[in-house]
């Protein structure tokens, strides 16, 4: 039997399991993402993180998204795991670990996590694509994997899921494609964002990175000053600090909640199917 601990970012939930010893020998990990991701039918996530032994930071990560698919940074899965590493004596509050898109540090604060992401490219603001027989204005930038921008004046108006798919799939993010990020400002220091996330292929709940590319890109506009609280659809608010300096961004971290939800384990009939 397979042992996990569910855990949950601001609405963004994961499986998490310690492979520090490389005791877990599964052929086609994608798939099992797919089968143990699914909901109704067998634990339900947003993602797979699997935390394993590395030879250059305190440990790790492997990181699939519902659908299967590898994601370079998840910030809400990130904070997931530093918490999962630091409960389960892995490491100190205080850790680095290694994931697709670099090393990323971490800070283990009772339930909070402050985690430093990997310093922001590909920005590009104010562009437009054509999208259902018109000119959608978009800003981008990756903030450890790829964000669209959109600004709204009415953000419980927009069609998230539909038309989040649209650019999503959009041939100009081929061929890796995009989440999408619908932003609506509230002050100088504070935003509300949803999120239709690549991988998942929906709205969900919060996406840290998508917190991060929403404060950053309406900074770059000159909307926001450090820190940005971005209040996300699970009605929590995540915390983006950044430095800036002639136009340009780093030094970025993102502070929220990182919550253990339960431990269990999985038998061997619920990867069946």
């Amino acid at each position: 039997m397979i042992e996990f601990t569910k855990m949950s970012g601001s609405g963004n939930d994961f499986i998490l399991i310690d492979n520090i010893g490389g005791a877990l020998k599964i052929d086609d990990l994608p798939a099992f993402a797919r089968r143990v991701c699914k909901r109704k039918v067998s634990v339900g996530a947003d993602g797979l993180i699997l935390i394993e032994k590395s030879d250059r930071a305190d440990f790790r990560w492997q990181f699939f998204n519902a659908d299967g698919s590898r994601a370079e940074m998840c910030g809400n899965g990130g904070r997931c795991a530093a918490r999962f590493a630091f409960v389960r004596e892995i490491t100190g509050p205080r850790m680095s670990f290694e994931t697709g898109a670099g090393i990323v540090d971490a800070e283990v604060k009772g339930t909070v996590v402050k985690l430093r992401l990997t310093d922001p490219t590909a920005t590009r603001l104010d562009y437009s694509v054509p999208l259902r027989g018109r000119e959608f204005d978009l800003s981008s930038i990756n903030t450890g994997v790829p964000h669209a921008v959109a600004f709204t004046d009415d953000i419980e108006k927009c069609d998230v899921k539909g038309i989040g798919k649209e650019i999503r799939f959009h041939s100009h993010f081929q061929p890796a494609g995009t989440n999408v990020n619908f932003v609506q400002m509230l002050d100088r220091h504070a935003v509300a964002v949803r999120t239709y996330e690549r991988g998942v292929e929906d709205e969900t709940l919060a996406c840290g990175t998508g917190a991060v590319a929403s404060a950053l890109i309406s900074h770059l506009k000159g909307l926001t000053e450090s820190p940005v609280s971005v209040r996300v659809r699970s009605g929590e608010a995540l915390r983006i600090h950044f430095e800036s300096d002639r136009g340009a961004v780093g030094k970025v971290y993102l502070e929220g909640g990182a919550t253990v939800v339960y431990e269990g384990r999985l038998w061997p009939e619920a990867l069946q199917g």
